[in-house]
C-alpha cells in the first residue's frame, strides 16, 4: 500500500500556535510566507518538520521534503507552478538552487 500525503501529515509534528513560516534567502530577504490556513497548512507542517530536523532547507532537507509530499511531488513535476512549495524543494534538491532559511511566526494570543 502506498503512503499518501495525508497519511504522512499525521506523523509530522503539530503546528498549533504557528501562524506562518517565512522563507528567507541567504541574505535574509523574505521570499515567501506560508500561512497556516486551509490550502497551505500542509506545507506549513512539512516545512516546520524539515526546519525542526535540519534547521534550514538545504539539499538534504529538500530531498526529504519531496518524499514527505508523496504523490503531490509527481504532480508538481508534471505541472510546474501548480505546487509552489514543492517547486521550491525541487529547485533546491535537483537544480542546485541555494538553500533557504526560515522564520517561524507564532500566533498572537
Amino acid at each position: 500500500m502506498t503512503t499518501t500525503f495525508k497519511d504522512i501529515l499525521e506523523t509530522l509534528p503539530a503546528t498549533d500556535g504557528i501562524a506562518a513560516i517565512v522563507l528567507l534567502d541567504a541574505a535574509g530577504e523574505t521570499l515567501t510566507r506560508l500561512e497556516n490556513k486551509p490550502g497551505t497548512a500542509g506545507s506549513v507542517r512539512v516545512y516546520h518538520a524539515l526546519i525542526k530536523k535540519h534547521s534550514h532547507i538545504n539539499r538534504a532537507a529538500a530531498q526529504e521534503g519531496l518524499q514527505l509530499y508523496a504523490e503531490h511531488t509527481a504532480d508538481a513535476r508534471l505541472h510546474p507552478g501548480k505546487h509552489p512549495s514543492i517547486d521550491r524543494l525541487l529547485a533546491i534538491a535537483e537544480d542546485g538552487a541555494p538553500g533557504l532559511r526560515a522564520r517561524i511566526v507564532l500566533q498572537d494570543n
